[in-house]
């Protein structure tokens, strides 16, 4: 039967992503007219809505995916997720104006900082970020802003830094084009330290032109953004969308650049077993293993 598919707000990454996803999809005849719901929640609910029986798949960030797993706050019950399929690696990143005085992460303490909307992810990245570079929120003065306000804040001189997060985004794009900016990179091992902490984050490089006003590379954490399911959600569906992501990743990168990536993804995979994609003891859904056994991504 067709398929529905969770993404975010309407025009957002999880949404441009779909977009992409439906094309290489809708060539199966089983799969063909991929419905693409809009999220304004995004992970949090379109897990809540794999739960209910709404969708067969939703894209996730995987930070969510154990919570939900075990019934954790926001989440108010355990959710029987599965995982499907790796999407992209998103770079969670630091922004400030290229004539603020802010020249790396360590100089955030006491600063103004967008982190999203307090019921976003990006909250939760900018809490999780903080803590393990050694600051609680009570060190800085959060803004709960959503990229286009925090954008705005920015360039108008009411905040210090934005968190932001992947690449290309619409809005940081525009912001960059209308502002001078900085990314600020990571000092004293700091970088390693969060990542040692952060299981669901990946170094990932920010490559110089990437954006106006990013001139070198410079390496940042990544979060694992995936396609999830649910236990309920029929092998053979799993599985024939599973095959089509693995077959097409390079097309799917083509269509849409949030996708770059994808194919070190399968290559983690391949090379590290499931736990590179089980985060939070969510298991592989049966369809999605039988398929990348079949494409030799798994043993």
């Amino acid at each position: 039967m067709p398929i529905r598919i969770g993404t975010a707000e309407r025009n957002g990454t999880f949404f441009s992503q779909a977009v992409a996803l439906k094309t290489v999809l809708d060539r199966n005849p089983a799969l063909a007219a991929a419905a693409i719901l809009e999220t304004p929640q995004a992970s949090m609910q379109n897990a809540k809505r794999l739960h209910a029986g709404e969708l067969e798949f939703g894209f996730m960030a995987a930070n969510w995916i154990g919570r939900a797993k075990v019934g954790e706050p926001p989440f108010t019950e355990a959710i029987d997720l599965r995982m499907a399929a790796p999407m992209n690696a998103g770079p969670l990143f630091f922004i400030t104006r290229a004539d603020s005085g802010l020249r790396s992460t360590a100089d955030l303490r006491g600063k103004r900082i967008a982190f999203g909307l307090r019921t976003s992810g990006m909250a939760q990245h900018a809490v999780v970020i903080l803590g393990a570079l050694g600051m609680a929120v009570t060190d800085v003065e959060p803004h709960y802003l959503d990229f286009v306000a925090g954008g705005q804040a920015l360039s108008a001189g009411d905040i210090d830094a934005q968190l932001q997060c992947p690449i290309p985004n619409k809005v940081m794009t525009e912001l960059s084009e209308r502002i001078d900016v900085r990314v600020l990179p990571y000092s004293n091992g700091q970088l390693d330290t969060l990542l040692a902490a952060v299981p669901t984050y990946r170094r990932t490089m920010m490559h110089a032109g990437a954006l106006r006003g990013l001139d070198a590379d410079v390496a940042q954490p990544a979060v694992v953004n995936v396609l999830a399911t649910h236990a309920r959600v029929d092998d053979v569906s799993v599985h024939d969308a599973v095959a089509a992501i693995i077959a097409h990743a390079g097309e799917l990168e083509r269509l849409n650049a949030l996708f770059a990536g994808l194919d070190d993804l399968l290559r983690d995979l391949a090379s590290g077993g499931r736990a590179q994609l089980e985060f939070g003891g969510v298991p592989l859904h049966a369809g999605a293993l039988r398929a990348y056994r079949e494409a030799g991504v798994l043993g």
